[in-house]
């Protein structure tokens, strides 16, 4: 459990939180949220004690211990990587060092055996006996195969680091579990471990993310950043995004009976509960569902940008073939003699492990680079527009603000209606002036959108588009995409955005050859049964 009382934080003229109260308690886990810049990391450092706030305290139950999954993938690298994970229990690290001491002594005096005998009992008590195969168990989980157990953190690379430096936050049951975006470089199977992980822990767990789906599979609370106040809802990110939307649309609804609102609310919290009593959280955790009421469901003030496809034309029948198509890059055949066809109104998602392949495919049939072998070829009817993974040249060097930057990609010219557009994306005011070649990543993506929807393609290929966005973008992405009626071929790493846009799946095998499967990405994982 941890409470936190009357804590406030500014940076200069700016009030990042302001008097908030709130307390987590055990076998919960809430999920953080909150726009880009809200504070949600900060807060975290606030809870650890890393950052201290104007006023107020941060408080826990007394003898209970907080663990942090740390961000300097540096600091390790001396010691070894079994080593690393149980440091995440300084206290037991502690006796296990001291223990080392007084046994390594040539001249062991009285005073050693007893000091000897009382770190046993301590290390018992925390059950050091167990500690290596707890961390052991911990690494394999998340992926760190046994063989690397014995090396120093500086011999891995980053990936493996922010791994272990996970199961160190993970390891000896803490009390209190601080975890910011911890799906970061993690494979799928590694997500799964971590989501059953965490779903069994007992304890409280407090994380960051912006991957919904793990949001949705782990937590039991959400905990909504807001005009520097923290309110807690009951539910996963799914019953706080659907039932924040909904309060929203009543509210708007002037003429709606105050009966009529209530009523669509029970109904809603009815559906919501039922199926949330069905989940794992509910088996596992102590207290999945608090009573909800139905003043917890309220409107959010969050922005959420406007993301909509629109084709021009529609496509015929035939739309893209690729026939032997093979590619070598610095020397690793990363495509292999692939060959497939695109049907209309397919959603396909490219998935697999070689992150080169993925991109590769894509520069190829858009154009940007030629394949070793083989050929590709559009149906005369198609039209493409396409979002690469890395955005750089549309913006480095260029002298133009937002009006200007986007106007090199409209039929319509006119400031009138560019504005309109970049306001539709959370560019207004100011914002639309803006120099194009300050934009953050996120602001970049949103562009780079917007450039996509003024094409009017009726085939978008896309290659991880939700990086640098937040929840809110990416909500509002994945909904335009569902939403579009032309075809789509996208690559990314967000569960919830593939599972809800791709009817087909083609998976990049590391030998460069496909799997080709007409089903959604579940079904594909075998996460249906």
């Amino acid at each position: 459990m941890i409470a936190v009382s009357d804590v406030s934080l500014r940076y200069g003229g700016r009030v990042l939180f302001e008097d908030v109260n709130v307390k987590f308690t055990n076998g919960n886990c809430y999920g953080l949220i909150g726009a880009n810049g809200a504070g949600k990391s900060t807060f975290l450092k606030i809870l650890s004690g890393e950052v201290e706030g104007n006023k107020g305290e941060v408080s826990m139950g007394s003898g209970e211990r907080l663990a942090v999954l740390k961000q300097d993938h540096f600091e390790f690298d001396e010691h070894g990587v079994l080593e690393t994970v149980i440091m995440g229990h300084e206290r037991l690290y502690s006796i296990m060092k001291e223990k080392d001491a007084i046994y390594a002594k040539e001249n062991f005096t009285d005073e050693d055996g007893i000091r000897a005998a009382e770190l046993e009992g301590e290390f018992a008590e925390l059950d050091g006996w167990e500690a290596e195969a707890e961390a052991a168990t911990l690494l394999m989980g998340l992926g760190i195969e046994v063989e690397s157990h014995y090396k120093l953190m500086k011999e891995l690379d980053g990936s493996q680091k922010v791994r272990v430096l996970l199961a160190q936050a993970l390891f000896g049951k803490p009390d209190t579990l601080l975890l910011d975006e911890p799906t970061n470089h993690l494979d799928l199977k590694s997500i799964q471990w971590l989501e059953n992980f965490l779903m069994d822990f007992e304890n409280t767990v407090i994380v960051v993310s912006h991957d919904r789906h793990f949001l949705n599979k782990v937590c039991t609370h959400i905990a909504d950043l807001d005009f520097g106040k923290i309110q807690l809802y009951v539910g996963n990110y799914d019953f706080w995004y659907e039932s924040s939307q909904l309060a929203l649309q009543m509210a708007k609804d002037q003429n709606k009976k105050k009966e009529e609102k209530v009523k669509q609310l029970q109904e809603f919290i009815a559906r919501f509960s039922a199926n949330a009593s069905k989940s794992k959280q509910a088996t596992s955790r102590k207290k999945m569902l608090d009573k909800i009421d139905l003043e917890d469901i309220r409107p959010s003030s969050r922005r959420y940008p406007f993301v909509g496809f629109k084709s021009e034309r529609e496509a015929g029948n035939d739309l893209l073939n690729v026939e032997g198509l093979s590619k070598t890059i610095d020397g690793v055949k990363v495509l292999d003699n692939v060959s497939f066809m695109v049907n209309k109104g397919d959603k396909i998602a490219f998935v697999g492990t070689n992150e080169i392949a993925k991109t590769a495919l894509f520069q190829i049939i858009t154009g940007e680079i030629e394949g070793d072998s083989g050929e590709y070829k559009w149906g005369i009817t198609t039209t493409q527009s396409y979002f690469p993974k890395d955005n750089n040249e549309y913006f480095e060097g260029v002298d133009l603000n937002l009006v200007d930057w986007l106007r090199q990609f409209s039929e319509e010219k006119s400031e009138t209606f560019i504005r309109g557009f970049l306001g539709r994306m959370l560019f207004s005011g100011e914002e639309a002036l803006k120099s194009a070649k300050v934009l953050s990543g996120g602001e970049k993506v949103r562009c780079m959108l917007s450039r996509m929807m003024l094409s009017g393609a009726n085939v978008l290929i896309l290659d991880e588009p939700t990086n640098h966005l937040d929840l809110e973008s990416i909500t509002a992405v994945n909904n335009g995409l569902i939403n579009f009626d032309g075809t789509i071929l996208f690559t990314s790493h967000d569960h919830q955005f593939v599972q809800t846009v791709a009817n087909r799946i083609i998976e990049i095998t590391p030998e460069g050859k496909i799997i080709d499967k007409r089903m959604s990405y579940d079904e594909y994982l075998g996460l249906d049964k």
